[in-house]
């Protein structure tokens, strides 16, 4: 059976390693525009750092006047463990049930794709007569923070120069039949905490030492994650992103390969997700008193700070949530509104003022970004591009003021 063009191009888009930590965005970069060329769409390139280029396809509206639309996907994927994987990660293989397995299935070249190929359908149709101007972007960098990508091209003049009203980016899989919109995300809080001590040999009783201070610390921050995951667990109504998260994701200290030396310094590190109904000052007091409790002259440091904590109106008094939710009560599909418990580069456009939604049209589908096996089956990936035919006009002829 002849596979349609769509999922051809999916699947190669698939194929381009575009892991980290060497991404191939040279090679991504020309396939966009390439594919570009193909559809029949305006595209140029921005480097917003050295070797960091966005991608911007545009679809020029009747009145540039007024603020645009932005459709937005990153290009790069997260590492695979291979052997963990029943096929190679970056074949794009095809089963036959329709489903494929391959690295960004659903974090997110998926979206990206299905952006185009619905402009595609739409300008075979001759729909493209837009009231808004689309600008279809494609960005760098967005699994290690967006701080080469995303953050760098939103203070770029180009970038203020696309006038831009409303997004849209990822979102995430669905395993009912509905469809999640998520309105906001948790602020991401990446902290080192460091914890000095007196060092001495492995054979003492030595005081006030480093591995103490690091024991009180990680005994507050792990007490505090157990009641975020109760809390979670006993309000049937929470979400994940609704309550804060907690890991220690790093300990590091003492010198390789001496085991009888106590250190005079070890390291910690914790990712922590906060929600927007919690203030961040009071959370940070919190940290600074649990650090203060474990000892003196532990210190912390921030390697990923965010202030900001946007979210999107979800009431008909916003004309772009209006609009999104007009299409899915015309289409007869659920939808469900939540936090994003993880980052994504829609960040940077909230904390500008910018209305935006994380959207991935991925329903009846496990939750599988940066696990082994990622698939998406081609019809939902097929039924993605429909919805975005019937959103992207919608979204672009919403009325001036």
């Amino acid at each position: 059976m002849t596979e349609e063009r769509a999922v051809t191009v999916f699947r190669d888009y698939l194929r381009i390693k575009t892991v980290h930590p060497t991404p191939a965005y040279d090679e991504v970069v020309e396939f966009l525009k390439n594919l570009a060329k193909d559809v029949g769409i305006q595209c140029r390139t921005l480097e917003v750092h050295p070797g960091r280029e966005v991608v911007i396809m545009t679809i020029p509206g009747s009145d540039p006047s007024l603020p645009s639309v932005m459709l937005n996907s990153h290009t790069d994927v997260v590492p695979v463990f291979e052997n963990e994987w029943k096929c190679d990660p970056f074949e794009a293989k095809k089963m036959e049930n329709g489903d494929i397995y391959a690295r960004g299935t659903q974090d997110m070249k998926s979206v990206g794709i299905q952006y185009v190929e619905a402009i595609r359908k739409l300008k075979k149709e001759n729909k493209l007569n837009f009231l808004r101007t689309i600008h279809v972007t494609w960005t760098p960098d967005e699994e290690i923070g967006g701080k080469l990508g995303m953050s760098k091209f939103v203070q770029h003049e180009e970038f203020k120069k696309l006038n831009v009203g409303f997004g849209l980016d990822e979102g995430l899989a669905n395993p009912t039949d509905a469809f999640t919109v998520f309105y906001g995300e948790r602020t991401p809080w990446w902290i080192r905490v460091k914890c000095p001590g007196k060092p001495g040999h492995g054979s003492r009783f030595i005081e006030d030492n480093a591995a103490e201070k690091v024991r009180r610390v990680i005994n507050s921050f792990l007490s505090y994650r157990d009641e975020q995951e109760k809390k979670l667990k006993t309000h049937g109504c929470l979400k994940l992103g609704n309550v804060t998260t907690l890991n220690l994701t790093n300990l590091k200290g003492g010198f390789e390969g001496s085991f009888n030396v106590v250190p005079t310094e070890m390291f910690l590190g914790f990712d922590i997700r906060i929600p927007p109904t919690e203030k961040l000052e009071d959370f940070e007091a919190m940290m600074k008193n649990w650090l203060k409790e474990a000892g003196e002259d532990v210190t912390y440091e921030f390697v990923q700070y965010n202030p900001m904590q946007g979210v999107t109106a979800t009431d008909k008094n916003c004309p772009w949530w209006s609009t999104f939710s007009s299409v899915f009560e015309k289409l007869n599909i659920k939808i469900e509104t939540e936090i994003f418990p993880a980052a994504t580069d829609i960040r940077y456009i909230r904390e500008l003022g910018i209305p935006a939604l994380g959207f991935s049209p991925m329903n009846n589908t496990p939750i599988l970004l940066h696990d082994h096996n990622e698939f998406l089956n081609e019809r939902v990936f097929l039924r993605g591009i429909d919805i975005y035919c019937e959103l992207i006009p919608a979204l672009a002829n919403v009325p001036k003021k």
